[in-house]
């Protein structure tokens, strides 16, 4: 009895035991997978491949864990082992995009070309899985010399009037590399004449003629594109060098060239809030066979930016080559990480060092001006942003920007004769610009200046805008400073609720309040305000207006064009 009752006990034991390690291990696989998805979700791809990872180590044939990993793999850049985890993607996945165009890009580098096709067709079931299968399969025809059947492939394109675009660019691309020049020219020139402003339809097309004998075509093709107020220093480097005589290396050197293309193009396409994901994934593949990755590191860098991944964006930004035309890009771009990872001090000294390598970079100029003016260094900003008027030449659409920023730089330092000139030049440029507009207003409104004119720009603002809390909150306060309390009141709340969470839009509302005797509820507004961190300066005004309310006063109507007088109640 004895030892059967020992025998149950050691078999309790080790059955226990073994419960136990078993749910050690399924708590551990949920942890590491609800770890990844967090960090995922945070855009954290490195933590998230490295939970995903540990979670894939204790469950290792898990479908969902390897095509997750793979993906995160792929993001990263880590290539080898996303081409590792591909293969393990396809048996419970046979048409995944990402990992078929892994394979056959594998293929491709390996000059498999009937295979790399056979991977790329797999994928081919969605509208962008169609073009990437149509423009990739044709580099690899091309990669076999076989024309026809390249061209072939790109007309399967025609199903979509979105893909004509990256059809005759290819075309064109394919007829040159495989050296038919005479039909080249025409897709060439048919290509720019359906995208004249593409940057990369114009790099190729000028780089065509200028390998073709035809320097002073290629100088109107660029010439027209800087004329458009694009500025872009790969252009401007082309335009340099053909101007000087230079000929240069065919724009597509081979097939995993002609890929890399047609990869970045749609990688830059899909850059877009709602498919910013996939664009990574575009991105890194481009950079796997592009022969000069500068152009798709400054986008990896772009698109890690978005994202807010700022050191992984600085890190793409930072292996563009020191010879590169996009290296001031590269170091701007840098400053603003910087910035947005609270480090002005780095940015503004990235900055000056790019500005005093060479003082003629408007964009540099802008972006320190940008910084100084988040800094609340309005004389620095003002001074920056005037280098890069100085500079940026005749007025474009987009020039209004600058008179702009410098106004709002000029007003925050209350030389107002200077802020409102630039304000009304910005209005010059680009007319019934909303910005322009409800900055111009409500600085008029707040000194009592000019109140009717002020007002209507404010109007014409919420008209163009009106969705935007902040210009809606200053008609309200143009409401509120002629003592109409009613439109003001209708006004506010509506701005509040566009905008909930702006310090100054509910003092405003808690003002509005108080004069209408609604005490409590101005109370409440003012304590929001406060609890929404607002400035230091804006925070005493707001505690004094908690303790003590508005003075006792009657609201006086604005003297028409009283430049003395002083906010009542801001």
């Amino acid at each position: 009895m004895k030892l059967k009752f020992a025998v149950l006990l050691l078999l309790a034991t080790s059955l226990t035991s073994q419960v136990s390690a078993a749910t050690n291990e399924v708590s551990g696989i949920s942890g590491d997978y609800l770890a990844s998805r967090s960090a995922g979700r945070l855009r954290d791809t490195a933590a998230a491949a490295e939970f995903t990872a540990s979670a894939l180590s204790k469950d290792k044939s898990n479908p969902s864990l390897i095509e997750r990993l793979f993906q995160y793999q792929l993001a990263l850049g880590n290539l080898e082992k996303a081409e590792e985890l591909a293969k393990q993607v396809i048996p419970s996945n046979s048409q995944q995009r990402m990992a078929r165009t892994v394979l056959g890009l594998k293929e491709m580098r390996n000059r498999r070309y009937g295979e790399a096709r056979a991977q790329f067709n797999e994928a081919a079931y969605t509208p962008v899985g169609e073009l990437t299968s149509g423009l990739l399969s044709a580099w690899a025809w091309a990669g076999e010399g076989e024309l026809n059947a390249a061209l072939q492939e790109l007309s399967k394109l025609d199903s979509q009037d979105a893909f004509a675009n990256y059809q005759t660019l290819n075309e064109a691309l394919i007829l040159d590399y495989l050296h038919s020049s005479m039909r080249a020219e025409q897709a060439f020139k048919k290509a720019f004449g359906q995208a004249g402003s593409s940057l990369r339809v114009v790099q190729a097309y000028g780089n065509f003629l200028a390998r073709n004998n035809r320097k002073a075509d290629a100088i109107k093709v660029y010439e027209s594109f800087l004329a458009g107020g694009q500025r872009n220093a790969l252009v401007e480097a082309d335009l340099a060098d053909v101007s000087a005589g230079k000929v240069p290396p065919p724009f597509i050197a081979s097939p995993l060239a002609g890929a890399s293309e047609a990869l970045f193009a749609l990688a830059a396409a899909l850059n877009t809030d709602q498919n910013s994901d996939t664009a990574l994934l575009y991105c890194q593949l481009a950079l796997v066979t592009a022969p000069d990755k500068s152009l798709a590191l400054s986008l990896l860098g772009d698109i890690d930016a978005s994202a807010k991944s700022f050191e992984l964006s600085t890190a793409a930004y930072d292996k563009i080559p020191a010879t590169s035309p996009l290296r001031p890009y590269a170091d701007t771009q840098i400053a603003l990480n910087l910035s947005r990872m609270d480090k002005p001090d780095d940015a503004i000294a990235k900055l000056k060092a790019v500005v005093s390598a060479d003082p003629k970079d408007a964009d540099a100029w802008t972006t320190l001006g940008g910084i100084y003016r988040s800094e609340d260094k309005f004389a620095e900003a003002a001074d920056a942003y005037t280098q890069a008027i100085n500079l940026a030449g005749p007025g474009s659409e987009q020039d209004w920007r600058l008179y702009y920023y410098r106004g709002v730089a000029y007003d925050r330092m209350k030389t107002y004769d200077k802020s409102d000139a630039d304000f009304r030049k910005a209005l010059q440029i680009s007319k019934d610009e909303p910005q322009a507009l409800n900055y111009l207003g409500y600085s008029m409104i707040e000194r009592h200046v000019n109140i009717d004119e002020a007002i209507t720009m404010v109007k014409r603002a919420v008209e163009l805008k009106p969705n935007d809390g902040y210009i809606v909150d200053s008609l309200a306060w143009a409401y509120y400073n002629l003592g109409d309390y009613e439109q003001a009141l209708t006004n506010q709340e509506h701005a509040v609720d566009l905008t909930p969470s702006d310090a100054i839009i509910a003092e405003h509302l808690g003002d509005i309040y108080w004069r209408v005797g609604r005490k409590l509820e101005a109370g409440f507004q003012w304590q929001h305000a406060i609890d929404n961190h607002p400035e230091p300066s804006d925070l005493t005004r707001i505690q004094d207006k908690l303790k003590n309310g508005l003075p006792d006063l009657p609201v006086v109507k604005p003297t028409e064009n009283k430049s003395t007088a002083q906010p009542s109640n801001g």
